[in-house]
């Protein structure tokens, strides 16, 4: 039996760490972008985020993460016009301290890991979006996400700033359709971003 040849797919790549364990207790910072920058959440107004009905459906989703994931603390996190921030603290709900490393595999979901907790927030953000306005299939997201593991205090209180000061920096903020990106020149950018705190 003859497969297609599927550029996209077979091009993929994670942006995870190689060889992480996405199921160990710790901190972590998350950044999900809707699919062509598209600002389907709502608008920014005097440097304050005002949700559409899609924000605060995005809002209530990421909020019910932990009624999904009871191992799983919310920390500081913002809905943007077109990308979520947010901190998500895993604990290790299996019982043992000693167990393996659990590593996530492309196409092999992992129970209880932040990939598999995004990709749920994800496809409950999307169902939501696609029930009310009538369309089947639209997928809104971009493919991945960034993580960042937040290593100690300072990182984490630096990140909660940079959460809560997102929606007064929109105007410089590159996911920001309105700003123009000069490519090397520009300074700062999720990926960077990222690695650095």
């Amino acid at each position: 039996m003859s497969t297609r040849h599927d550029s996209d797919k077979h091009n993929r790549h994670s942006l995870r760490l190689q060889e992480y364990d996405y199921t160990r207790e710790g901190a972590y910072f998350v950044t999900v972008c809707l699919k062509d920058r598209a600002c389907l959440f709502g608008d920014i107004s005097d440097g304050k985020m005002v949700l559409n009905d899609a924000g605060l459906t995005a809002e209530k989703c990421w909020k019910d993460i932990p009624a999904h994931f009871p191992h799983i603390e919310l920390d500081e996190f913002v809905v943007m016009p077109n990308h979520v921030h947010g901190i998500i603290a895993l604990h290790d709900g299996r019982g043992t301290a000693c167990r393996a490393p659990t590593v996530e595999r492309f196409g092999k979901p992992v129970t209880g890991s932040l990939p598999t907790i995004i990709r749920s927030f994800k496809s409950a953000v999307t169902k939501c979006y696609n029930a009310s306005n009538n369309v089947l299939g639209y997928r809104i997201w971009q493919r991945n996400y960034y993580e960042h593991v937040i290593r100690d205090d300072a990182s984490l209180n630096l990140i909660r700033q940079y959460i809560m000061d997102n929606p007064s920096r929109w105007a410089e903020d590159e996911e920001n359709p309105a700003v123009q990106c000069l490519g090397q020149q520009y300074s700062f950018s999720l990926d960077r971003h990222h690695q650095h705190l």
